[in-house]
């Protein structure tokens, strides 16, 4: 992996209020942060019903914990989905929580980028995925997933592969005008 070594956490929905909010953990903490924060670690890629406390053991919020062990994650390093109620002081309470277990806040966009920096996804996945959340039609949406699922990518590998077969045969008729090539 390429990535920082470091924790991130962040909020991972939409700013405002909605009936469920994500805080995301990635990192090589986040396994010992989940273990901080609800006593165990869970079982990987399985939803856990529990309650999230604060440093007091007062209950901020209950919900869901998803653990991903690197390198099944979105980012490829641990990753620890904490799914709660979508109340804006709920999921600050509970980011400045992570963050007071040794996370630091994420930079936008850089879940994505550990993504790419961990060979999860192609840079034109990466823009796809910028150009999902942003998309505002359905058209739009639908052409952004299809970069993102590694459609561009993949019609991009093979014109290099066409144009790399020209260039070979290009070169041995050169190089060999008296062969039949």
């Amino acid at each position: 992996m390429q990535s920082k070594p470091d924790t991130i956490a962040a909020i991972s929905t939409a700013a405002g209020q909605g009936g469920v909010g994500v805080i995301r953990i990635s990192g090589a903490g986040a396994s010992s942060l989940a273990v901080a924060l609800l006593g165990e670690l869970p079982t990987p890629r399985h939803a856990r019903y529990c309650e999230f406390p604060d440093a007091q053991g007062e209950v901020i919020d209950q919900g869901l914990a998803i653990f991903f062990k690197s390198p099944h994650s979105y980012t490829g390093e641990d990753v620890l989905e904490l799914q709660g109620h979508g109340g804006t002081a709920v999921l600050q309470l509970l980011l400045q929580r992570c963050l007071s277990l040794g996370a630091r806040l994420a930079e936008a966009g850089e879940f994505t980028r550990r993504a790419f920096l961990n060979n999860k996804i192609d840079l034109a996945q990466a823009e796809g995925v910028a150009d999902l959340i942003e998309a505002t039609t359905a058209q739009a949406a639908r052409s952004a997933m299809r970069s993102l699922q590694g459609e561009f990518s993949r019609t991009v590998q093979n014109l290099v592969a066409e144009l790399i077969n020209l260039r070979m045969l290009v070169e041995a008729m050169l190089d060999f005008p008296e062969e039949e090539l």
